[in-house]
């Protein structure tokens, strides 16, 4: 293992923009069951600043501000699940956020949203096949995926890895360069 510049221990928290946090605090807690673990007014009016306990020691944060501006699809997320159009966002921007979750409770979980009146995707088998995707759970299945929307549309998933990462085989592409070199 080599020397590692930063003593990284995951991620604390994701922060994110909601338009409602009422709406908000009601699916992360109430749908998804995330403890909301600590509320900040912002001073002077400027907003709220909510925090909610997403597993494994990290956080989900959300954002209010009264004057925020709408989400453009495309733009500021994908805006749709990658099943229903494109998965594209803009530079950055965030595209979607993925919670661990064991493999084989994937299918309960599609059902437990379903009955919360909560839209997904079907259950995805992403492998290394030309098209990344299989239609049923095989060997070559490094994760699966469950797609939803928050209230807000913001993209999220359920993912589960099916075999250890970094593994021969894993990394073999070399990065893309930017069309218009950054200066």
């Amino acid at each position: 293992m080599r020397d590692q510049p930063f003593e990284l221990g995951g991620i604390n928290h994701l922060a994110l923009v909601c338009r409602d946090m009422e709406a908000t605090v009601a699916f992360y807690e109430g749908v998804l069951g995330m403890p909301l673990i600590k509320t900040i007014e912002l001073p002077v009016g400027l907003g709220q600043h909510f925090f909610f306990d997403c597993g494994g020691g990290d956080s989900l944060a959300f954002f209010w501000f009264p004057d925020a501006q709408e989400p453009r699809p495309g733009v500021s997320g994908p805006g749709c699940r990658p099943d229903q159009g494109a998965l594209a966002s803009s530079i950055s921007s965030m595209n979607h956020v993925a919670f661990q979750v064991p493999a084989e409770k994937l299918e309960e979980y599609q059902a437990k949203l379903r009955a919360a009146g909560v839209d997904t995707s079907e259950i995805a088998n992403h492998d290394d096949s030309e098209f990344g995707i299989s239609t049923e759970w095989n060997d070559d299945v490094f994760i699966r995926s469950l797609y939803f929307l928050d209230p807000d549309g913001i993209l999220l998933e359920f993912a589960a890895w099916t075999r250890p990462m970094g593994q021969p085989g894993d990394v073999v592409h070399r990065p893309n360069r930017a069309a218009t070199p950054v200066e």
